[in-house]
């Protein structure tokens, strides 16, 4: 008889690895019946994974990654290794975006050195910048170890001065997933979306995309879905998935038949610009969408609901005073299945704000994703920015490539009044750390001008805390204004799971195997 022994701790570790997000340390848990008592421990993270999609097709595009772990490891728990490390490479490869035939794998258009790093941490507290030109920059994935692991981020900020994709493209690179919602997309003819899918493993996968409009979901051309090569990036046209009539607001909802992708929608107008479209939080029946700018001149609602159940959700802006309903409209209904979307015009009126979604009756909370799109500026110079539905920043988030001009750090506290440190982190290049606390009123939003590192040279991170109070929802906003363009990016912030909460096993569990 062979006895194979598998503690809980062990398996908490494995199911950790296969969500993507990390592998534990495992606590020293004796086999006595004392120890089952124990409350679970919160341990910092030992690996982690990001993915960061191909930045641009324009061969004027300038793009700049940069990659930051927070000093001091997880807050709450040990540091973890003294020593670790922080990679991101090209994927295998790069496929063409123009292939006619998204349910196949498309066909690689290069095959760059993936195993040279384009970028590599190996200090928390100090972020490191890298840049690439052209329309050739690959698609990047990363992992990060021991030290470096927990609450590391990386941003990849692009600047596209002209034609069809210019703009201030932004975004946050995302940890592997299973399952994305991205609410404010569209077919229409001078919009031209991509969803990125970017697979960081050694084998490929498949993808199934679905897309909802105002009357439901849009007929699917593609019924074997997308195959993703493996440590692949594959773009595909949202255009191209259906036949049925252009929609000017879509819901995409991606899912993987098996493993696990990064996924980010590439959005390009021919009037307002482009920009990335990150995913919505997960379906909830209040949505928190932080960090509208003061002079944003155009702003567009888009809700879906993906359950059984119609929505009825209550609008208010939380500005820097309160939280008023906005005069453009009170209220939403969504329809089960089915995308809606308002204009709320300019609804800040040159003040920051906040959106807060609830449901309008209480006790019918029906879960729901949402988007802005938010348009700054007029006539021939507009520039257009996304922003998802969040969750709070909980312990600790963190975003990089903040610049000493032209950022702004939007915090609201949608329920009660709350206090955070904020951190401004060591240049890329020189520069003395920063802190900053700031209160925030219940059903307010706070916009400021965050600290700045003393002697900066290049560009910073910005880490948020959770002191008191809350919950806390952030938002950034790089702003680069180019021959009259009013270029921006705006970038929310999540809790960073730097830690994660693990049972103390108080004896192992056995398998028998005769």
């Amino acid at each position: 008889m062979n006895r194979a022994t598998l503690s809980l701790a062990a398996a908490v570790t494995a199911l950790a690895a296969v969500t993507g997000f990390a592998a534990l340390t495992t606590p020293g848990a004796d086999s006595g019946t004392a120890a089952a008592a124990k409350a679970p421990t919160r341990l910092p993270v030992e690996r982690s994974s990001l993915l960061c999609p191909a930045p641009s097709n324009s061969e004027v595009a300038e793009t700049v990654y940069t990659s930051f772990t927070p000093a001091g490891g997880a807050r709450g728990a040990g540091t973890g290794e003294a020593a670790g490390r922080a990679e991101l490479k090209p994927s295998a490869a790069t496929s063409d975006a123009t292939t006619a035939d998204p349910g196949k794998a498309n066909t690689p258009k290069k095959a760059p050195a993936a195993d040279k790093p384009v970028l590599t941490l190996t200090q928390p507290g100090r972020p490191v910048s890298a840049e690439a030109d052209g329309g050739d920059a690959p698609a990047l994935v990363g992992a990060a170890s021991g030290r470096l692991a927990p609450g590391w981020t990386t941003q990849q900020t692009t600047k596209v001065p002209a034609g069809g994709g210019r703009g201030m493209l932004g975004v946050s690179c995302t940890a592997p997933d299973t399952d994305f919602w991205f609410p404010g997309a569209s077919t229409v003819a001078q919009r031209a979306d991509y969803v990125h899918l970017t697979n960081p493993d050694d084998t490929a996968t498949v993808v199934d995309i679905e897309l909802f409009g105002p009357g439901g979901a849009l007929k699917s051309q593609v019924t074997d879905g997308v195959t993703v090569p493996a440590r692949s990036d594959v773009p595909v046209l949202l255009s191209t998935l259906t036949a049925d009539p252009a929609a000017e607001d879509v819901t995409v909802h991606v899912t993987t038949r098996s493993g696990r992708v990064g996924a980010v929608v590439r959005s390009a107008d021919e009037k307002l610009g482009s920009d990335w479209l990150a995913a919505s939080a997960d379906p909830a029946g209040s949505l928190v969408l932080p960090g509208i700018p003061a002079d944003a001149t155009s702003v567009r609602l888009v809700a879906y609901a993906p359950g059984e159940d119609d929505a009825e959700l209550s609008i208010r802006l939380a500005g820097p005073t309160g939280t008023i309903t906005p005069a453009a409209a009170e209220s939403l209904h969504v329809k089960s299945g089915m995308t809606a979307a308002v204009d709320l015009q300019d609804v800040t009126r040159g003040e920051a704000g906040s959106l807060l979604l609830t449901p309008l009756r209480k006790g019918r909370a029906t879960p729901v994703v949402a988007a802005l799109r938010v348009v700054r500026g007029k006539g021939d110079d507009q520039e257009v920015a996304f922003i998802p539905a969040t969750g709070p920043v909980g312990e600790r988030a963190t975003v990089a490539d903040n610049r000493a001009k032209g950022t702004t750090l939007s915090l609201t506290a949608p329920a009660e009044d709350a206090e955070v440190k904020v951190t401004a982190s060591a240049g890329t290049e020189g520069g003395t750390p920063a802190t900053t606390t700031y209160k925030i009123k219940s059903g307010t939003t706070l916009a400021v001008t965050p600290p700045v590192p003393a002697g900066l040279k290049g560009s910073y991170a910005l880490t948020v805390e959770t002191v008191s109070g809350g919950p806390v929802h952030a938002a950034r906003t790089l702003a680069e204004p180019d021959d009259g363009l009013p270029m921006f990016t705006v970038q929310t912030l999540a809790d960073d799971r730097g830690t994660v909460e693990v049972p103390v096993a108080g004896q192992d569990l056995s398998v028998l195997d005769d």
